[in-house]
């Protein structure tokens, strides 16, 4: 069987906070990276929150579907490699179920496309 990807239908943003007190739970699409520097939030653009140190919109993902054993390696690095042959940069998130990888909304058909042509289906 074949790695099978899924698009996400919201139109995403990836944006650095200064607090994470204005981060809202409650919504369905959140990703979170808190380190010694920074708060990252990517979020559906709608749901961005308006207190925003940066924030860059535009970005649309896919998730490799099902659970991801951890012992599995290469996966993410295969499908980047694929887009980066396609000049198409990528915002990775990983999950303890799975990876998501967001590109610019212009290039979504693009490397759709190019992962398709590889041999990685999408499901609806």
């Amino acid at each position: 069987m074949s790695t099978e990807l899924k698009l996400l239908p919201d139109a995403l943003t990836v944006c650095k906070l200064r607090s994470t007190a204005v981060i809202d739970l409650s919504r369905e699409l959140y990703f979170i990276g808190r380190t010694d520097e920074e708060i990252s939030l990517v979020c559906k653009t709608e749901e961005t929150p308006l207190d925003t140190l940066e924030r860059s919109d535009g970005w649309r993902g896919f998730r490799i579907q099902g659970v991801l054993d951890f012992s599995l390696t290469g996966i993410l690095s295969k499908l980047s490699e694929i887009l980066a042959a396609q000049k198409i940069g990528i915002f990775a998130v990983s999950t303890y179920n799975t990876d998501y990888i967001l590109v610019k909304a212009e290039n979504l058909e693009k490397a759709v496309r190019a992962l398709e042509n590889a041999g990685y289906p999408f499901i609806q």
